[in-house]
């Protein structure tokens, strides 16, 4: 079931697009996700692939998918009032699947005093597995908009391998010069976490291209995408890289 379920994520080619549109959880919404139908069928006109949505989104606006993948986020970050990095476990895989997701995904954080958040991914493992519900893990070195420091090489390869261990089917990753080294590390397929919002497209469709070269399954992106100018255009230059195998020189064309 895991594996069908899998299979309205990536496609045939072993790559996956997808949009994260969680933020409005612990932050001010976004003027471009005050309106969650239009934002959702602006990304898979696009050419999307999945999308992550929070609980209620999920509940009310999963119908703008339109057979395209629903990735339902289990956990809560600290708002922007809050302080500290860390993520709790607020939402079950019986939701998920009650609201008719193909996937759940959480964020396993390491160091700085945030680990109590594996325990908790690891049961989440336990009870997806029992459910047939793939697991999509977010590792977050130094946890939640952690020290920048800490999301290096060594340590990601060490946050990908244990999101294997505690039972994730996907993980997802920030992305760092030397990507190849920590999709080495993983028997999973990794995808890449989209970061802060960039005012250059050339260079971020550049470092997706590298992402992709080095063995990326594909991204789950959010401000560079809904937060562009044109999200459709946004969309379509990142299923390029992702599934046609073009150069960001090429994929940026469509940004027009």
């Amino acid at each position: 079931m895991q594996k069908r379920r899998l299979e309205r994520i990536f496609r045939p080619d072993g790559r996956t697009l997808i949009v994260a549109m969680d933020h409005p959880s612990n932050c001010p919404t976004p003027p471009e996700l005050e309106r969650p139908a239009e934002a959702i069928s602006k990304v898979v006109e696009g050419g999307a692939d999945a999308v992550i949505l929070n609980h209620g989104a999920a509940l009310r606006f999963s119908s703008a998918l339109r057979g395209k993948g629903l990735i339902y986020r289990l956990d809560l970050s600290p708002s922007t009032l809050a302080e500290g990095h860390d993520t709790t476990w607020i939402f079950d895989v019986e939701t998920a699947l009650e609201l008719g997701a193909d996937a759940v995904i959480a964020s396993g954080c390491l160091g700085q005093g945030l680990e109590h958040t594996l325990d908790a991914l690891g049961k989440i493992g336990q009870d997806c597995q029992r459910w047939g519900m793939p697991l999509i893990a977010e590792m977050l070195p130094g946890g939640f908009d952690g020290p920048p420091e800490l999301r290096n090489v060594a340590n990601l390869r060490m946050a990908v391998r244990v999101a294997g261990e505690l039972g994730a089917d996907v993980v997802k990753a920030p992305y760092v010069p030397g990507y190849e080294e920590v999709i080495a590390a993983s028997y999973l397929p990794v995808v890449v976490l989209g970061g802060v919002k960039t005012n250059d497209p050339q260079a971020f469709l550049a470092s997706i291209g590298d992402a992709v070269k080095a063995g990326a399954a594909g991204v789950a992106i959010g401000r560079n995408v809904w937060g562009h100018r044109s999200p459709t255009a946004m969309t379509r230059a990142l299923e390029a890289i992702i599934h046609e195998g073009r150069g960001a020189d090429e994929a940026v064309r469509h940004l027009g």
